[in-house]
């Protein structure tokens, strides 16, 4: 199970298409409620999250947690002791972490970037403590995966889809979906 946290103000395609491509490739997605069951978008976008976070169960089924970006989403899930739990969990069991433009902050303050590649929205470098390298547009550096913002966000969707279901199943919605490179 692939868990994708939505918290009020969270950036809207830094969510969705990661949801969109991850589902595509028939990775099995929830969606993730911080604070309830609607969550409004930064820019307005509802969306009803498939299960709160009361809800989620983490365990050996668990394949990846994922945070988008986008403000106030990005301080609203890390302020989130279960957020940061949940993220804790899948680092001391090496399982996938994903997070996207602000987000990768979280994982800085958590201290789960220290010698790893990684990418942030512009502005959010000094929060990556202990990077090694920062600046790619997408970076994935052993069960993290970081991007930069929006602009990539389909990037990061299918370098999410690689590394649950293989680089295969990400060539074939690459191709579906008609990316250009």
């Amino acid at each position: 199970m692939v868990y994708l946290f939505l918290a009020q103000g969270f950036e809207t395609v830094e969510a969705l298409a990661p949801v969109d491509i991850l589902r595509r490739g028939k990775v099995e997605l929830k969606t993730v409620g911080v604070g309830g069951k609607t969550i409004t978008s930064s820019h307005g976008v509802e969306v009803t999250a498939d299960i709160t976070i009361d809800e989620m169960i983490l365990d050996k089924n668990t394949e990846a947690v994922i945070l988008p970006g986008g403000m106030p989403g990005t301080v609203n899930l890390g302020n989130c002791q279960d957020v940061i739990n949940a993220v804790a969990y899948c680092a001391e069991n090496n399982i996938l972490i994903g997070a996207i433009c602000a987000a990768p902050s979280i994982l800085g303050q958590m201290g789960l970037l220290k010698g790893k590649r990684a990418a942030a929205f512009p502005g959010f470098e000094d929060s990556l403590k202990g990077a090694a390298n920062i600046g790619g547009f997408v970076e994935k550096d052993g069960n993290i995966i970081t991007a930069k913002g929006m602009g990539v966000a389909t990037e990061f969707g299918l370098e999410l889809l690689a590394a649950v279901k293989g680089r295969a199943a990400a060539e074939y919605v690459h191709s579906a979906i008609q990316c250009r490179n």
